[in-house]
């Protein structure tokens, strides 16, 4: 290769990495393996030494993504480094030798610790109190996300024990495997694409506008590193792992500290193989020098400490055949495409099956039946297609056409503008009542004992019910017949279903499986419209008006109640004398009428419900955000940003105190 071919693939591997930088940090939607984004890093890396080939701007010299527009940028005291990293225990020896070689001696430690798949965060305390949650950005400035991070319950507002002024921290927020399962399923059935890994969900979940939203990810976080300390030179990684605990911070439990670095391999073999058993995602182990002192010694390039080294796993992958693609329908009628496999054995399970989440993904990797694929684990739960083998090869099936119809009940599919899913919207689509009516006796709705997924099955099979309103026409002679239904189980069923003519009105709602309506915002709407016929009748303007709902929220009422199909069901609902009217709740008092009020910090003897309870029977309303429509802030311990904002805004703040005596 000569200089102008160096020069040219430079600049195409510049160019794909910086997509790839981008697409993984600030979108959050990787197009490749972190295990390919390395090789090109280090092919760019060769090429720009051999070839004397300099830019300060090359993703060589970058330590990750950039900052957002949409925040605040913070300048980092000291460079929040990434890790240099390897896959073989080779290049782990030669990291050795080198730290030996710049040391001049052997007397030292490794710390192994797991590396956490997610997004890495610095946090600032100040007196104890949390000031700062920024994101680790381009490693000399980051985002200042500091609303988002309170909102994660790992992360204390206030430490513990006998900290110093200023306590800067190091950490790592993740999803667990199943929460992230979880998350993807419910955005899959709302129609949205769905995250690739745990770790760019947890990324851009960190990057969303509304704290509020963020809350409702299930963001974990685990605290591996203090920037300011003691400068005693006698400290260690290991004696840091210990004050972050007496500090209140969350630690993983699992570091070790070796003598060797033979000792180093024992523990990555014995990781590699216990990593499965975790229930969050680690894809590999930090390597660090564990006494601190040294690491001053032995210093840093522009862009890694030479102090530390990341070991990563292999991805767990396998070759497998497509023999069909098969469609799910699910609750709210999206239509999920599935590759059924030849089965075959992947991180200890057999995989038959993965899902390939829209029509678009499809497209986009050009998956079709016959094709020879490559499949792994997605945060080692969820199966996915990674990539097919030899997509040019001849002979190939043709591109793989969506139906236009669903594959359940025949009904044309429809798309809604801004999502990717395409949706059966039939309320008597099979698949959808199934899913509906175990949705309408579950715990948080009507809670309908007895009525789990075996009996729905059941009652839907021999057409004893075709929706949730057929429920209040069955009686005990239907119900004996069934697979393990004595007459006991079947009374208690009927019972059940009798009993759930008594929860309140926002259960119903709940219940009746809206679109986007959850148990909060079934809540509001009781309580904005009082009955079923003024919500039924209300438009979009009448909708917007209650704090909770957007405009995503209003279509969706407004569609499910001009559906004439879903009409005759609440009709007939209301006919079997469920509740469809919001009781009058019964106040101590009225001081608080028509108010608003935002709860921050922790409150000297009230709990956050008992304070919420206490506001709403003094006929007061809370909110989560504060603005110039506030009535008052009531103020604990360690309140944060709303605290300043109201103090900004002029709003009025309480005490517990003076809350207290405000409504006695």
């Amino acid at each position: 290769m000569n200089k102008d071919q160096a020069q040219k693939r430079v600049k195409e591997l510049k160019d794909l990495l910086r997509e790839a930088n981008k697409a993984y940090y600030n979108d959050a939607q990787p197009f490749m393996s972190d295990k390919e984004f390395d090789e090109k890093l280090k092919e760019l890396e060769a090429l720009e030494n051999e070839f004397a080939i300099h830019d300060p701007n090359s993703p060589t010299k970058r330590v990750g993504g950039e900052t957002s527009s949409t925040f605040d940028t913070v300048q980092h005291p000291v460079p929040l480094l990434s890790l240099d990293n390897t896959y073989n225990e080779e290049e782990l020896n030669d990291f050795d030798k080198r730290v030996q070689k710049n040391l001049e001696h052997s007397n030292y430690e490794y710390l192994v610790e797991l590396k956490f798949d997610g997004a890495s965060l610095r946090l600032r305390y100040e007196n104890g109190e949390l000031v700062l949650g920024a994101t680790r950005g381009d490693g000399q400035k980051g985002d200042d996300i500091t609303r988002n991070v309170r909102t994660i319950r790992d992360i204390p507002l206030k430490l513990k024990g006998n900290y110093p002024e200023v306590v800067e921290v190091r950490g790592e927020a993740f999803m667990e495997r199943e929460a992230f399962a979880r998350l993807n399923q419910k955005r899959e059935e709302e129609g949205f694409s769905t995250f690739a890994n745990p770790r760019n969900s947890t990324a851009g979940s960190l990057k969303m506008q509304d704290p509020k939203a963020v809350s409702q990810r299930p963001i974990r976080f685990f605290a591996f590193d203090l920037l300011f300390d003691e400068e005693d030179i006698s400290i260690t990684q290991h004696k840091i792992n210990e004050l972050i605990k007496e500090y209140g911070l969350p630690a993983n439990e699992f570091p070790k500290v070796c003598k060797s670095i033979s000792e180093v391999h024992e523990v990555i073999k014995e990781w590699d193989e216990l990593r499965h058993t975790l229930p969050y995602e680690t894809d590999g182990v930090v390597i660090k020098i564990n006494q601190t002192h040294l690491r001053d010694q032995l210093g840093s390039t522009s862009k890694f400490p030479r102090w530390a080294i990341a070991y990563k796993f292999e991805a767990e992958q396998a070759t497998t055949f497509i023999n069909d693609i098969t469609l799910q329908v699910g609750r709210l009628g999206t239509i999920t495409p599935v590759a059924e496999l030849e089965p075959v054995l992947l991180a200890g399970t057999t995989v038959k099956r993965a899902s390939l989440h829209n029509e678009d993904e499809i497209h986009r990797k050009d998956i079709r039946i016959g094709d020879t694929v490559v499949v792994e684990k997605a945060g080692e739960i969820i199966p996915q297609v990674v990539s097919v083998i030899n997509p040019d090869r001849k002979n190939r099936a043709p591109q793989y056409e969506f139906p236009k119809t669903c594959p359940a009940c025949d009904a044309k599919l429809i798309k809604y503008e801004g999502e990717v899913a395409w949706r059966c919207i039939n309320p008597e689509c099979p698949p959808q009542v199934r899913i509906k009516i175990e949705h309408f006796a579950a715990r948080d709705a009507l809670d309908i004992e007895g009525l789990g997924e075996s009996v729905v099955d059941q009652l839907v099979s021999e057409k004893l019910i075709s929706n949730y309103g057929d429920l209040y026409d069955l009686t005990i002679d239907h119900i004996i017949p069934l697979e393990r239904m004595a007459e006991k189980s079947a009374q208690n069923l009927i019972n059940g279903i009798a009993s759930s003519k008594n929860q309140p009105f926002e259960k119903v709602l709940y219940a009746l499986g809206i679109r986007f309506v959850g148990k909060t915002v079934a809540k509001d709407l009781a309580e904005a419209f009082k009955n079923l016929d003024n919500l039924r009748s209300a438009d979009e303007e009448a909708l917007l008006a209650v704090d909770s709902i957007g405009p995503r929220i209003a279509e969706s009422v407004i569609d499910f109640f001009s559906n004439e199909v879903n009409n005759k069901i609440v009709d007939r609902l209301k006919e079997a004398g469920l509740q469809f009217e919001a009781k009058e709740k019964e106040l101590a008092s009225r001081v608080l009428e028509g108010k608003k009020i935002v709860m921050t910090g922790t409150l000297p003897t009230l709990s956050r419900n008992e304070a919420k309870e206490l506001i709403e029977k003094h006929g007061g309303k809370t909110a989560s955000s504060v603005s110039k429509n506030t009535d008052f802030v009531l103020a604990g311990e360690s309140a944060g940003s709303k605290l300043t904002k109201a103090q900004d805004l002029g709003v009025e703040i309480l005490d517990e105190d003076a809350f207290l005596n405000l409504i006695n």
